[in-house]
């Protein structure tokens, strides 16, 4: 009669696992037993055992949040979704006005404790990285530009997403076979950077792009 009961019992969807589980972890074990050992008193122990002392709800909820939801994905995870979406997390950012250690005849000179001393050898670019909120940007608009259609209204929200603390900025059709992308003000040389190097702003085959900064 206890057999007929607890079988019963899993015919109409009441969970048969034993009394002493009060609760259930998020992830639910018990959702991996088959049928045929569903009423195992045995099996339902292990299971139950080997839940409780590796349970992989943490693991799968620290997975979720810092590798695969890319709204709350940090370091790593941020590089897997830059290799998804085809962008660097790494930028050239070029050395315009290097600031040098000089005498008085100099009229571009810094004195001691103010600049370095000059270097020949130095190189003309330095890598420069994005941090993981600036990275997470680059990421939805490398997305954004990956279907996008090629059109004006596409790259303007682009620029809205990435350029909006510039200003007014936008993209020109000049029906010329040229673009020109306009910003409300001189660019920083990281987010330069990310306007020629990125690839993130669409540009049809063939049609120049110009940069306007006001």
């Amino acid at each position: 009669m206890q057999a007929e009961a607890s079988i019963g019992e899993f015919a109409l969807g009441e969970s048969p696992v034993p009394a002493t589980v009060a609760t259930r972890p998020a992830y639910d074990w018990f959702a991996t037993v088959i049928s045929q050992y569903a009423n195992s008193p045995v099996l339902l122990k292990l299971i139950e055992n080997f839940a409780t002392y590796i349970d992989p709800t943490r693991n799968v909820d620290e997975f979720f949040r810092l590798l695969w939801n890319v709204d709350t994905a940090t370091g790593y995870g941020l590089d897997v979704w830059g290799r998804i979406v085809g962008v660097s997390r790494v930028l050239f950012v070029p050395i315009v006005d290097g600031e040098f250690f000089g005498f008085d005849e100099a009229t571009d000179a810094f004195p001691f404790g103010q600049a370095p001393f000059f270097n020949t050898g130095g190189a003309l670019t330095e890598n420069f990285t994005l941090s993981d909120e600036a990275y997470r940007v680059l990421i939805f608009a490398k997305a954004l530009a990956n279907i996008s259609d090629g059109s004006i209204p596409s790259i303007n929200q682009i620029l809205i997403n990435l350029f909006s603390r510039y200003g007014n900025c936008f993209v020109v059709d000049n029906l010329d076979m040229t673009l020109t992308y306009t910003f409300g003000a001189a660019l920083d040389p990281v987010d330069l950077a990310i306007v020629t190097q990125s690839g993130v702003l669409p540009r049809p085959a063939g049609v120049a792009a110009d940069i306007i900064q006001l």
